[in-house]
């Protein structure tokens, strides 16, 4: 099996960071490099404009949610509730999940694959302001 590459590019502040990863890409090496990229700053975790959790919309935070614990890899609806109900300690119907989640897939945020009772989602971009790459 030929060796993967995965390059981040983080723009923050009129800065640039970019990192290339060659070899053996595992779910565990994907996780500690986004990890940097928030420490760097790409990734915010509250609202910018209120600097609160709890002035966010449900859909905003259905990606939040999203971001943190899917950044890598296939996630369903259901996964998803849970995630978020643990992340905010507040429930949100799966009816209501599954709508959040084809809306931001509508919107480019996530891809989609799999029959309308099995469907299974992936993070596309996590932050607009840097891309993934693999080669």
């Amino acid at each position: 099996m030929p060796a993967k590459k995965m390059r981040i590019e983080i723009f923050n502040n009129g800065d640039r960071y970019t990192i290339t990863f060659e070899g053996q890409v595992t779910r565990d090496k994907a996780l500690r490099l986004l990890d940097l990229v928030e420490l760097l700053g790409g990734m915010p975790t509250v609202n910018p404009e209120t600097n609160s959790i709890s002035e966010i919309s449900k859909i905003e935070k259905v990606r939040l949610a999203a971001e943190k614990n899917f950044p890598v890899g296939w996630f369903s609806s259901k996964e998803l509730r849970a995630a978020y109900e643990k992340q905010f300690t507040e429930p949100i119907r799966l009816s209501t999940a599954a709508t959040y989640l084809s809306r931001l897939a509508d919107r480019g945020f996530f891809s989609k694959k799999g029959a309308s009772n099995k469907i299974r989602y992936r993070i596309v971009t996590p932050i607009s302001n840097y891309q993934v790459h693999e080669r």
